[in-house]
C-alpha cells in the first residue's frame, strides 16, 4: 500500500505524459477555494459524502480543494494525483496524504477506503474510463461509497475542454452503462447546474467557440461571482431537472 503518512510521494508516479495545460493548473490553485463554480462542485460533492466513516480517497484531487474542504467532516483524507505540478499544492492546501500516480493502477492496496470520489477526471484523454472504475472498485471497501461528478453532453466539448484535455462528456444513461459495467451496485444520476445550462452553451457555444478561448477558471467581478453562486444554492433547493451542464453519479462496491 502507498505511504500513508501525510507526505508526497512520487515514487510509484508513470511517466508524465500531462493531464491539463500546466497554467491550468495555477488558475485552479488560485480560483478553487472562492470562484463560484469550485464552490458549487464543492458543495454537491461534500454532501454526497456526508455520513461517510472511514478513509476517504479523492481520486485526481488536483491542487486540494476537495480535501480541504472535506477536512472538518473527515479525519482520514487521500488523494491521488498524476500531475508533479498539481501533487505538491494538493499537499500544501489541504493537509491530506496525497500520492502521485495513475487513477489507472493506482498505489493502494485491495479494500483500502470507505469512498472513493472523483472530480472531472473521467473525461480526460489520458483515462482510460473503464481502467479507472476497476481500480476505484479494487480499492474500495465492499460496500463502500463510489462519487463521481462528470461534465455533460458530448455536443458541448469546447475550448475549456481541449485546454484541460478532456477528450469525453456524460450522458447520465452512459454513465450509468459505464459504472454498472464495471461492477458497481446501486447506482444513481442527477444532473446539476441546470439553471445555468443555457449561459453555459452560450459562452461554450457562441462567444469562447475558437481555440485561443480563454479558460472558464478566472476571476469573475464580485457581484456577479455572488449572482451565479447564489443560482446554484437556489438550484439545490429545488426538485432535480433533467438537463443541466454536470452530471453527479453515487454507486456502491457489492
Amino acid at each position: 500500500m502507498a505511504d500513508m503518512s501525510g507526505g508526497v510521494d512520487f515514487r510509484s508516479a508513470p511517466c508524465d505524459i500531462g493531464r491539463m495545460e500546466p497554467g491550468e493548473y495555477a488558475l485552479m490553485d488560485a480560483a478553487e477555494g472562492r470562484m463560484w463554480w469550485y464552490r458549487a462542485l464543492h458543495a454537491r460533492l461534500v454532501g454526497a459524502l456526508a455520513g461517510v466513516r472511514g478513509p476517504l480517497l479523492d481520486a485526481g484531487c488536483g491542487t486540494g480543494g476537495l480535501l480541504a474542504r472535506l477536512r472538518g467532516a473527515h479525519a482520514d483524507l487521500h488523494g491521488l494525483e498524476f500531475s508533479p505540478l498539481a501533487a505538491p499544492l494538493a499537499r500544501a492546501k489541504s493537509g491530506a496524504s496525497i500520492v502521485r500516480g495513475s487513477v489507472m493502477a493506482m498505489p493502494y492496496a485491495d479494500a483500502s477506503f470507505a469512498a472513493v470520489v472523483s472530480a472531472d477526471v473521467l473525461c480526460h484523454g489520458a483515462v482510460d474510463p473503464p481502467a479507472a472504475l476497476a481500480e476505484m472498485r479494487r480499492v474500495l471497501r465492499p460496500g463502500g461509497l463510489l462519487v463521481l461528478n462528470l461534465p455533460s453532453y458530448p455536443w458541448l466539448l469546447g475550448a475549456h475542454d481541449r485546454r484541460v484535455h478532456n477528450v469525453r462528456r456524460f450522458t447520465a444513461g452512459g454513465a450509468r452503462a459505464l459504472v454498472t459495467a464495471a461492477g458497481f451496485a446501486g447506482v444513481r444520476t442527477r444532473y446539476w447546474n441546470s439553471l445555468l445550462l443555457p449561459l453555459m452553451i452560450a459562452q461554450r457555444k457562441l462567444l469562447a467557440r475558437g481555440d485561443d478561448a480563454a479558460s472558464d477558471v478566472a476571476p469573475f467581478s464580485p457581484w456577479l461571482d455572488a449572482t451565479l453562486h447564489g443560482i446554484t444554492r437556489l438550484e439545490r433547493r429545488l426538485p432535480a431537472l433533467p438537463f443541466g451542464g454536470s452530471l453527479l453519479l453515487a454507486a456502491h462496491s457489492p
